[in-house]
């Protein structure tokens, strides 16, 4: 009789501990996001640098909480998915974060950084926020990277785009210059950035395919890597027909910034000449040392002076490429092969059996095994500081 009441007893309390934890359940997937957060240094913040702009009613004065582990194999490094991004690209972005969520960060939960030329509006902040767990955090561009540079003049500003706007794409536009000259050299310096030591560059309205099993920032740290790609197509030659010379005479100007050996090889061909291959930036994930360093600085600087970003349309893409190639070695950089993406105008979907398993494209239809700069990135392979200057000496046929 006691045992019949014990047990009786027991299925009680049982069934009051599972009612319990269904509660709390309820509690967490009907609970509101929160800690959008605009006015702190943003993930990772230790208290010792400048603000970051504010936008909108989300500037609560809140604190970011992530733990800014980077030893041993528990914790998250100092990293964010980073994206610039308009008020009208919401659905875009929220499809992308959704999906960046879905195959690799609901189970890490590093944060979002998402910025902006103006003040993001209350329904972008909103609506954003509500499709991920994760932290957001939402910036506004200074006003001292945006906008025309110091060294070209606003006249022949116009009379470039005006030149060359049937030429090629974007070729009359503004605001495409203003993005690609920030992503180039400012970006890495926004102060939402300033305590990170790793960024993955998100876009709005991409597709990623396939499921990642591992974290992508701690892959990169642990095998020395500074670099990685996702797809290397070739660029149009009409927007870049100074971008080489000019980066041959920053060489000429700064062997001393140059490493003992690089990759520069993969993007310049016997000729001398620049091959238009480039590693598409619109997804990179960075170690942000790199951006941050003398020789970065110094080349972004170079370019900035020359005025290619206005009078013709150098991409942030075939600079950073140019860059990486130039300042790093082949084992430095990293194709993703196991990164299934699609971006307006191509996509990758992994082949290898091993790969494809976890993504939902068709492997036969792929882009980077067709790909001539890819080819020529596993044929290639380092040369020496000497032998680089070698190549800036020689004219550009």
């Amino acid at each position: 009789m006691v045992s019949h009441r014990l047990s009786r007893i027991f299925i009680l309390v049982c069934g009051l501990l599972a009612f319990a934890g269904l509660f709390h359940t309820l509690q967490y997937v009907s609970a509101p996001r929160k800690s959008v957060v605009a006015d702190t240094e943003g993930p990772w913040s230790r208290g010792d640098g400048e603000q970051a702009a504010a936008t909108g009613s989300y500037a609560a004065n809140a604190t970011a909480t992530w733990p800014a582990s980077d030893e041993g194999d528990g914790g998250l490094l100092r990293a964010a998915m980073v994206a610039l991004v308009r008020n009208s690209e919401m659905d875009g972005i929220r499809s992308t974060i959704r999906q960046v969520d879905d195959r690799f960060n609901r189970d890490y939960g590093y944060p979002y950084i998402l910025l902006n030329d103006v003040d993001f509006t209350e329904e972008f902040m909103e609506k954003v926020q509500a499709i991920t767990r994760a932290k957001v955090y939402f910036g506004k561009l200074p006003a001292s990277h945006w906008g025309l540079s110091d060294y070209v003049t606003e006249d022949k500003v116009k009379a470039a785009l005006e030149q060359n706007k049937d030429r090629y794409l974007y070729g009359g536009s503004y605001s495409y210059r203003l993005m690609c000259r920030y992503q180039s050299g400012f970006i890495h310096k926004h102060p939402l950035l300033k305590n990170l030591d790793w960024y993955w560059r998100i876009e709005p309205g991409v597709k990623y395919y396939c499921g990642m099993s591992y974290d992508p920032f701690r892959y990169m740290r642990d095998n020395n890597m500074v670099y990685g790609y996702t797809i290397a197509p070739t660029e149009k030659q009409l927007t870049v027909e100074t971008l080489w010379n000019t980066t041959r005479q920053w060489m000429l100007e700064n062997p001393d910034l140059l490493p003992d050996s690089s990759f520069v090889r993969w993007a310049i061909n016997e000729k001398s000449q620049y091959n238009m291959c480039h590693f598409w930036s619109n997804f990179e994930i960075v170690n942000l040392a790199f951006y941050r360093s003398k020789a970065y600085e110094s080349y972004f600087q170079h370019l900035d002076r020359a005025g290619g970003f206005f009078y013709e349309r150098w991409g942030d893409a075939p600079v950073h490429s140019i860059a990486a190639a130039m300042l790093l070695r082949k084992d430095q950089i990293h194709w993703f092969e196991d990164v299934g993406y699609w971006h307006v105008g191509y996509g990758h979907c992994p082949q290898k059996p091993e790969l494809s398993r976890n993504c939902i494209c068709d492997a036969k239809q792929t882009f980077m095994y067709n790909s001539k700069c890819q080819r020529r990135f596993n044929e290639v392979d380092n040369i020496s500081r000497d032998q680089a200057l070698e190549l800036a000496r020689l004219p550009d046929r």
